[in-house]
């Protein structure tokens, strides 16, 4: 794993130093880099992407940047250690302890632990609020999830950093509360369990059992043989923590148990675990009903995933791009993820599966409050508009392609509806320039809400490519009219929000920030990362920014290029509120709903005013002249009529 996590460093150009206790280790780790290396370019060479000479260069570019060794002298200049080394607490601490001697005060110290507590890891340190926990997937090469785990003592700022230092080595993090399993091990095993249990309980065939669970569409690979990938050693120390810390919810397969005793440990042992030379090494013949399987796990993924939810582990789209990336439930082949997969069958569906599965097993399919609470609500997933996520119902007629328009009585929602990342794109641009168009000539509305019909990204940014392939003239023209439509945005009568529900960078942060107020997830991630490509905003990121968060945080937030949390966006000023995942289009929409109820003139003079430069002098003059214009008109008339004789106002926007 040490090699493995290594590799993933040093291909994303960050030098990496290698340490283990014998030289004999570190050697392997290195071999580990260079085959890992040589394998992902000889794909490389195969596609006709590089030419051999490239990769032999590329290849020693990477061997370059890893340093072996078996003692601390390389780690006085260090500034972030992945420990590696056995699941044992003894071992952690002590060398978390050695660490904290020789690493610089400002160096982080993760650990790669897949169930053990980060804050008893810390308290090997005189620094355990730099102390996190950084839990790669195996093969770490390949897997794309990276566990951001907090201990009790980790600050935000470790939390963040670490972020970022994921993606930085191409990874896609999620930030979770330390729990025994964290998210991932933790759901799915849960609900793995229950196809262990039914195959012991039943004598179930394992390899009918992998072969209708694969067929049934709920996981990417069947359960024994994804075990025998990942080592059944692994897993099956990962089960036995689970089961102790959470009791009989979380099933310990006795075939395995006595596998593992045997040596038998599944690919790492030669491919002698659940199989061998493709026959089962299991006893169990009895057909299984692959619907029933398909219910078991589908149900307790969910039940697990809610629980975490509700302990307050980790958010709603962390929970699911966890086990996209963690688990393979990849919607492009037609799996998803516990909340995403309950929102598309019915959240009413899911209850009632769960509902029948508690009265046939009894306790630990107990219905989540979550999930109850959303069906009496009425938030039955996509079908109807709002679930764990919020999903459009645009309005009858004809609508723009990328952009949809939605209206709930005084207040309009602009979808942002461009798969897969809502790229700010030319087309995008164009069709809500079309939908705001439609908002302002409809006296009825008195607020816009922007909001992302993905469930995992607000907008990741724009669309670089097709900004490039249009012509000089067509491309100014329409930079122009972008930022004329965002300048309205912060100048019109309709008050604009942005519920800001995940990634929100370069082009998709400047799009919020030209809204009048901005409601963010706990997921959101907002970021200016055009920097980092050499070039500099371009949608009034250099202007809003510094008038949000003040001058040197936008300077940092600009030439830096890293994102930030929303607990940082709104510490910053970013961000109005932060709220729960499953909160934020109703609390979006409540915010326009109450905006949409003010004096339509005095909103446009108030956003008009506020910002009217940097000379006090002169902002107090457009206030005069804007108190005047309000004062004197039909809606200030009505304003104090209605205050004065104890009475509702009815606005004219006169």
């Amino acid at each position: 794993m040490g090699g493995q996590i290594a590799q993933a460093i040093a291909s994303s150009d960050v030098p990496v130093v290698v340490k283990d206790v014998k030289q004999d280790f570190v050697d392997h780790a290195i071999e580990e880099v260079r085959n890992v290396t040589s394998g992902q370019l000889a794909g490389l060479v195969k596609k006709e992407k590089l030419t051999q000479e490239q990769a032999d260069a590329r290849l020693e570019e990477v061997m370059g940047l890893v340093t072996g060794t078996v003692t601390y002298e390389e780690f006085g200049d260090v500034d972030f250690v992945i420990e590696a080394v056995p699941e044992k607490m003894e071992i952690k601490q002590a060398v978390f302890a050695e660490l904290d001697a020789v690493t610089p005060g400002h160096a982080i110290l993760s650990s790669n632990t897949s169930s053990l507590s980060i804050s008893e890891i810390g308290e090997a340190t005189l620094r355990p609020d730099k102390v996190v926990g950084f839990h790669f997937f195996y093969p770490a090469s390949v897997m794309p999830l990276v566990e951001v785990i907090n201990g009790e003592e980790t600050s935000i700022e470790t939390t963040q950093v670490s972020y970022n230092f994921a993606q930085a080595i191409g990874k896609q993090p999620i930030v979770c509360e330390e729990v025994p399993g964290f998210v991932v091990n933790r759901i799915l095993n849960s609900a793995v369990g229950e196809i262990w249990r039914a195959q012991e309980e039943q004598g179930l065939s394992i390899q009918k059992i992998d072969e209708g669970v694969g067929a049934a569409n709920v996981a990417p690979m069947g359960p024994f043989v994804l075990v025998d990938l990942l080592g059944l050693d692994t897993v099956f120390h990962v089960a036995e923590h689970l089961n102790e810390s959470y009791g009989d919810s979380f099933y310990v397969h006795q075939g395995m148990k006595k596998l593992v005793s045997e040596g038998k440990l599944g690919a790492k042992s030669g491919g002698d675990g659940f199989y061998k030379d493709g026959e089962p090494q299991l006893e169990g013949d009895g057909d299984p009903d692959p619907e029933a399987l398909a219910d078991l796990f589908t149900a307790k993924a969910l039940i697990e995933a809610c629980l975490l939810l509700e302990e307050g582990v980790a958010s709603v789209r962390d929970i699911d791009v966890g086990m996209m990336a963690g688990a393979g439930l990849d919607p492009r082949r037609g799996l998803f993820p516990p909340f995403w997969k309950a929102d598309i069958e019915g959240l009413d569906v899911s209850l009632e599966r769960i509902e029948r599965l508690h009265e046939e097993h009894g306790e630990r399919f107990t219905p989540p409050v979550t999930l109850k609470r959303l069906v009496a609500q009425g938030r039955l997933g996509m079908k109807s508009g709002q679930g764990f996520y919020p999903y459009p119902q645009p309005d009858e007629g004809d609508q723009p392609e990328k952009v949809n328009l939605e209206t709930r009585g005084e207040v309009a929602i602009a979808w942002l509806v461009n798969p897969p990342m809502n790229a700010i794109s030319p087309q995008v641009i164009e069709d809500l320039r079309t939908v705001w168009d439609r908002v302002k000539a409809d006296d009825s509305i008195g607020a816009m809400v922007i909001a992302s019909s993905i469930p995992l990204v607000f907008s990741a940014g724009a669309d670089i490519k097709a900004f490039t392939q249009m012509d000089p003239e067509s491309g100014a023209g329409l930079i122009d009219g972008g930022h004329e439509l965002l300048k309205e945005f912060g100048s019109d009568r309709v008050v604009t929000i942005a519920a800001v529900n995940a990634l929100a960078f370069g082009g998709g942060c400047e799009l919020a920030m030209a809204c009048d107020f901005r409601i963010a997830a706990d997921s959101a991630v907002f970021g200016q990362p055009e920097i980092k490509l050499g070039i500099i905003p371009g949608f009034g990121g250099t202007q809003r920014l510094p008038r949000l968060v003040g001058g040197p945080r936008a300077l940092e937030m600009n030439l830096v290029g890293d994102p930030i949390s929303s607990i940082e966006a709104f510490e910053y000023g970013l961000v109005n509120r932060v709220v729960p995942d499953q909160e934020l289009f109703d609390v979006a929409l409540n915010w326009g709903r109450k905006l949409a109820g003010q004096a339509p003139l005095a909103v446009e003079q108030v956003k008009q005013v506020s910002f009217s430069g940097g000379d006090p002098d002169q902002g107090i003059e457009d206030e005069k002249q804007g108190f005047a214009k309000v004062f004197l008109s039909e809606d200030g008339t009505e304003g104090i009529s209605a205050f004065l004789g104890k009475r509702s106002p009815r606005w004219k926007g006169r």
